[in-house]
C-alpha cells in the first residue's frame, strides 16, 4: 500500500484542482458519455470566466454542459468530436466547434501534434489494493487522453463500477484527485414502435447463430435485441452496449463462445444505460473494456468471423450514400464508429454491414430514402462502403450493385407513398428506364 500516502496527498476539492491545472490557452479533454465527471464539469463552468482561449474537447455530452454558454465566448470553447443534445444548439449557432472524425482515430490525434492535450478531466473508480483505478463505464478515448496529457485530474467516484480489460490507470499517474460519491449518469431506455419492431425483424433474419454483433443504443438496436431470443451463441464486439445486451446474456442467447477473437468475452469501449447495467459490468470478467483505437479498428473488428454491424442513418440517397450526422447544413451528431464497423464487418469472413432507418420522418410526411441528399448533408458511409440498407419495408442489398439496381432496391424499401416520386426522379436522370 505504498501508493496510499501519495494518493491521499493528491486529494483536494474540484475548484482547487482545476485552478491548479488549467491555464489560459490550454486544451482540455473532458470525459464524456455516461462517464462524464459531473463535479469537475460543474467546476469547469464556474472557473471558465477567469480563463481565456481554453478549448474543451469532448465526445457525446450527457450532462447539463454548463461550461457551454454564449457568455463564455473568448473564455472557453467546446470542440465536440460527437454532438450531443445539450450542445447541438451551441454548435449550430457557432458558439462551439464540431470536428468530424472516425472514433478509431481520435486517440491517435491526441498522441500526435494534431490535437495534443494539456489536461485530462476523467472519472474513475476508487483505487484497488494495488493502486489502480478503473475508467468504469467509459474507457473509449479517455484512457488514451489521460496517457497523452501533461495533467490528469480524476474525479474518483465511489459509485463508479470497476470495469476490467485495458481500463486502468494507476494513482501515480493522477495529478489531482477529487473524491465524490454521486450516481453515475444513466441513459433511459427508449420505447420502440411498431416501425422499429418491423425493422428489427428484418435485421434479425440477417443474424445467424454464432454471429458477433455491434449495436448502438436506441430504439432500433433494442428492437433487434428483442427478436434474437431464439438465436444461439451470439457474441459482442462493439464500441458500446446497453441493458438489452445484458438481458440476452442472462437468457443464454449471448455466450461469446463462438467468437474468433476474444472468445468468451464481450468487448466494448463504453456502456450507457441503467444502474443495473453498471452493476453487471462491475468486476465482471465476461466484459472486457478497451480504448476505441482497439475496439473500433476495422482490422481488429474483421478478425471476428460472422461480424454483424448495425448502424443508423438520417437519410440514404438512391445511389446508396448514407447521411448520418447532419440534417442539411445543421450538424446533428457525428461520424462516431459507423464507418469503423461498416468496414470491419465488410471484411469479416461471413460478415454483414447493415444501415437501418425508418422509411419516413415527421409522422410519415418526409421520406428518408431520398433522390439526392439535402444540400450540406454529410456523407458518413460512402456508396462504396454500403452493403445492406433496412427499413420497415424490407432489405436492400446494395453491395456490388449498379446504380440502376441500387435505385430499384431502395425504392422497393421506401414508404409506398413516396415510391412513384422516387421512380420518376430515377427515370428522369437515366438511372431507370420506363
Amino acid at each position: 500500500m505504498s501508493w496510499l500516502n501519495a494518493y491521499k496527498a493528491k486529494i483536494t476539492d474540484a475548484k482547487t484542482a482545476l485552478e491548479r491545472s488549467i491555464a489560459s490557452g490550454d486544451r482540455v479533454m473532458l470525459n464524456a458519455n455516461c462517464g462524464e465527471p459531473q463535479t469537475l464539469a460543474e467546476a469547469l463552468g464556474d472557473l471558465a470566466p477567469t480563463l481565456r482561449d481554453v478549448e474543451v474537447v469532448q465526445l457525446l455530452t450527457m450532462g447539463r454542459a454548463a461550461y457551454v454558454r454564449a457568455d463564455l465566448y473568448g473564455h472557453l470553447r467546446l470542440n465536440a468530436l460527437f454532438i450531443g443534445p445539450s450542445v447541438r444548439a451551441a454548435v449550430n449557432a457557432g458558439d462551439a466547434d464540431f470536428t468530424p472524425v472516425f472514433l478509431s482515430e481520435i486517440p491517435g490525434l491526441f498522441a500526435s501534434d494534431r490535437l495534443p492535450l494539456d489536461v485530462c478531466l476523467a472519472q474513475v473508480s476508487p483505487p484497488d489494493e494495488h493502486g489502480f483505478c478503473s475508467f468504469g463505464v467509459s474507457v473509449d478515448i479517455v484512457k488514451p487522453a489521460a496517457e497523452s496529457s501533461r495533467i490528469v485530474v480524476a474525479e474518483v467516484n465511489a459509485q463508479m463500477p470497476r470495469s476490467l480489460g485495458d481500463s486502468f490507470i494507476h494513482v501515480s499517474k493522477l495529478t489531482h484527485v477529487v473524491e465524490t460519491d454521486r450516481p453515475v449518469l444513466e441513459r433511459k431506455r427508449e420505447e420502440f414502435s411498431d416501425v422499429h419492431y418491423r425493422i428489427g425483424s428484418h435485421i434479425a433474419e440477417l443474424i445467424e447463430d454464432g454471429c458477433t454483433l455491434q449495436l448502438g443504443i436506441g430504439a432500433i438496436p433494442d428492437a433487434v435485441l428483442s427478436q434474437l431470443k431464439q438465436k444461439r451463441h451470439l457474441g459482442i464486439h462493439t464500441e458500446m452496449f446497453s441493458d438489452g445486451v445484458v438481458e440476452l446474456f442472462e437468457d443464454g442467447v449471448i455466450t461469446n463462445e463462438k467468437k474468433t477473437l476474444h472468445p468468451g468475452k464481450m468487448v466494448c469501449s463504453f456502456v450507457m444505460g441503467s444502474r443495473q447495467l453498471y452493476d453487471f459490468i462491475d468486476n465482471n470478467p465476461v466484459v472486457e473494456m478497451h480504448p476505441s483505437h482497439y475496439t473500433n479498428d476495422p482490422f481488429i473488428i474483421a478478425q471476428n468471423e460472422r461480424m454483424v454491424a448495425i448502424n443508423s442513418a438520417i437519410s440514404v440517397d438512391l445511389t446508396g450514400q448514407v447521411n448520418s450526422d447532419s440534417m442539411g447544413t445543421t450538424f446533428y451528431s457525428g461520424i462516431g464508429g459507423q464507418v469503423d464497423f461498416i468496414r470491419g464487418a465488410s471484411r469479416s469472413k461471413g460478415g454483414r454491414a447493415i444501415i437501418a432507418l425508418p422509411a419516413t420522418a415527421k409522422s410519415g410526411e418526409i421520406s428518408r430514402i431520398v433522390p439526392t441528399l439535402a444540400p450540406g448533408a454529410g456523407v458518413v458511409t460512402s456508396r462504396g462502403d454500403v452493403h445492406y440498407v433496412v427499413t420497415e419495408f424490407g432489405v436492400a442489398d446494395l453491395h456490388g450493385k449498379s446504380i440502376r439496381q441500387r435505385a430499384r432496391a431502395l425504392i422497393n424499401i421506401a414508404a409506398p407513398k413516396f415510391r412513384e416520386e422516387l421512380e420518376r426522379f430515377s427515370v428522369e436522370h437515366g438511372w431507370l428506364r420506363k
